[in-house]
């Protein structure tokens, strides 16, 4: 029998149990608020408007990315309904790009860079989204869906306190780096949206004095040319002129290496977010000393300095610019730790990526809410880890779920979901049962979806069913139900390699 057939038969537009990636998943994409949530998914969200930290660890299919993305939607429909309690989610889930740039930026082997992967290079990265998120919005003519921000945009930035203002600059000096665009002239026109400005260029005085100077040579040589007596003014005037230039030259110069030393001091510290010496001694050259001297500029430190925190209080800075246009907090959604190229789903890998932010005062940062969905493995290797680094981490405070279970009932009836959202809406709603004869019932269903563990399996359970009633049935039979033999082959088939898999006989 052809598998459309079957399909067109119980008046299903597509196989509802194909796809095995949420993000990916058209089906899925269908559900919105009719798809059967994780039974911890509360716990896990918790209060929009109130970000905490959740630490999930699940397995491979077990819709940690449906999670996600699920987040993102409750969160969009709560910043349409609060549109004074908004926040702004930054998804923290393609590590590639951050990792060769450090790669790039240390000039290490990818051993010895995960071996010195730092908390900071984390931070780095988060912020480098969220700032970007943000200046797309506030640039962009007709503001942007992803980021809304207050009616009349221009006026709601312009009546932010100047020292918030200052924060939004700074924050975008130094973490902007958009897909596409020059990171030197955003800054430009986002200060000139910000109504700041910084004055007359140190340049323009040494230029003028270069053209003073020019003027009095003239006027001393015409006068030597033409023998007459100079008036008593030209001779200090050409003194003071030539002063005037040395003196300029001298305060460029100088100015030109503090420029030079404090942007390669702040690119040393900072290699995640890739940002170029050209790219920020302009944009420093544009900020005045006083704005840079009140920053928490991520620059060199020794170790007699003490610990910095210059991260959290530029995070703090940028939660006070986004409350000042009307959010609450951000949320940071940490995904996909095992897909990164020089990871490949190695644990050790993993661990040596994840552990620098498992930081009590990192997870707990205010406003801030860390969602980490994290694979299982994980959760072997956290399990022995010492008592002093669980006293550090306070996992016990973070809203933990050691693993994502789903039980046989919650995945039958995310399969009677996706069946009713693949049917015309002017169907009537079926179950699962009625694909089968009447000799399989519901609880034999939910039996053998049980011991397939979690959505992905239960996926590909319920699609090898299908496919082997289409090919052990002949097309002119026309039978359409799927006999109780059918399943219990394909359920023994599957519940093996389950079983293989959670060993690590076989692959996902």
């Amino acid at each position: 029998m052809n598998v459309q057939s079957f399909l067109q038969h119980h008046q299903l537009t597509e196989n509802p149990f194909t796809a095995e990636e949420a993000r990916l998943d058209p089906v899925f994409a269908k559900l919105g608020d009719a798809n059967p949530q994780h039974p911890d998914f509360g716990k896990i969200l918790g209060r929009i408007d109130s970000p905490a930290t959740a630490v999930v660890f699940g397995e491979k299919g077990s819709g940690k990315t449906a999670i996600r993305i699920d987040i993102e939607e409750h969160v969009a429909a709560h910043n349409q309904q609060h549109p004074d309690r908004r926040v702004l989610t930054v998804a923290y889930d393609d590590l590639n790009p951050v990792l060769d740039q450090l790669q790039r930026s240390k000039r290490m082997d990818a051993t010895k860079m995960l071996d010195n992967l730092r908390l900071e290079d984390h931070q780095d990265a988060i912020l480098s989204l969220a700032v970007t998120k943000l200046v797309d919005a506030v640039l962009a003519p007709d503001g942007s869906p992803n980021v809304p921000l207050p009616p009349k945009p221009h006026k709601a930035l312009r009546k932010l306190p100047k020292e918030k203002r200052r924060d939004l600059a700074v924050l975008a000096m130094l973490y902007d780096h958009p897909a596409s665009g020059n990171p030197v002239e955003r800054h430009a026109a986002l200060r000139k949206k910000l109504h700041l400005f910084s004055g007359l260029p140190l340049g323009f005085w040494l230029w003028t004095g270069v053209v003073c100077a020019v003027a009095a040579v003239a006027l001393a040589t015409v006068y030597w040319v033409t023998r007459e007596d100079p008036p008593a003014w030209v001779l200090p005037f050409l003194i003071l002129s030539g002063a005037g230039v040395i003196a300029g030259f001298t305060m460029w110069a100088g100015k030109q290496l503090s420029l030079w030393g404090k942007a390669r001091g702040i690119l040393k510290e900072m290699p995640a977010v890739g940002r170029t010496s050209a790219q920020l001694k302009p944009m420093l050259a544009a900020t005045s000393s006083s704005t840079l001297n009140g920053q928490p500029l991520p620059e060199p430190h020794t170790e007699s300095d003490g610990p910095r925190d210059n991260r959290y209080q530029l995070t703090r800075r940028l939660v006070g610019v986004l409350n000042g246009l009307g959010y609450a907090g951000v949320i940071v959604l940490v995904d996909r730790m095992d897909e990164p190229t020089i990871v490949s789903g190695d644990p050790q890998r993993m661990r040596q990526i994840v552990w620098p932010m498992f930081d009590n005062k990192f997870l707990k940062q205010e406003n801030v809410g860390i969602k980490m969905l994290l694979p299982i493995e994980l959760s072997y290797l956290l399990a022995k880890e010492s008592g002093q680094f669980f006293q550090e981490a306070r996992l016990d405070k973070q809203n933990m779920i050691e693993r994502l279970t789903w039980s046989g009932s919650t995945l039958y009836d995310l399969c009677n979901s996706r069946l009713n959202v693949v049917r015309p809406d002017n169907t009537e709603k079926i179950s699962l049962t009625n694909l089968f004869t009447d000799e399989v019932d519901r609880a034999m269903l939910i039996d053998s979806l049980d011991q397939m563990h979690q959505p992905r399996d239960a996926f590909k359970f319920m699609y090898a069913v299908i496919q082997e009633h289409c090919r052990l049935m002949p097309d002119e039979s026309a039978e359409y139900r799927i006999a109780r033999l059918t399943l219990d082959a394909v359920r023994r088939n599957q519940s093996q390699r389950v079983q293989e898999l959670y060993r690590g006989l076989t692959p996902a």
